[in-house]
């Protein structure tokens, strides 16, 4: 097995790379309420803040709300 850094900072311009960052940002802005109140989009808009430097995100912004979309649902973050 290749082991690979744990606190691996890189960033890559892709959805894969978009959601190895936003599952921990989401749980960062969930940890400091962050999020409590608002609705979903708003929510995903608060967390896509924290890290709006990302490549997939300056490239690709409707694309990682949909991805943000997916994690949330997929990962049952909101609920």
């Amino acid at each position: 097995m290749i082991r690979f850094p744990v606190n691996d900072d890189r960033q890559f311009n892709n959805a894969d790379g978009f959601a190895m960052a936003f599952d921990p940002a989401w749980k960062d802005c969930h940890g400091r309420g962050l999020l409590s109140g608002l609705d979903l989009d708003e929510q995903i808009e608060t967390v896509i803040k924290t890290f709006d430097d990302h490549p997939f995100i300056q490239s690709s912004p409707q694309q990682a709300r949909q991805v943000a979309r997916f994690r949330v649902r997929l990962l049952d973050l909101n609920g």
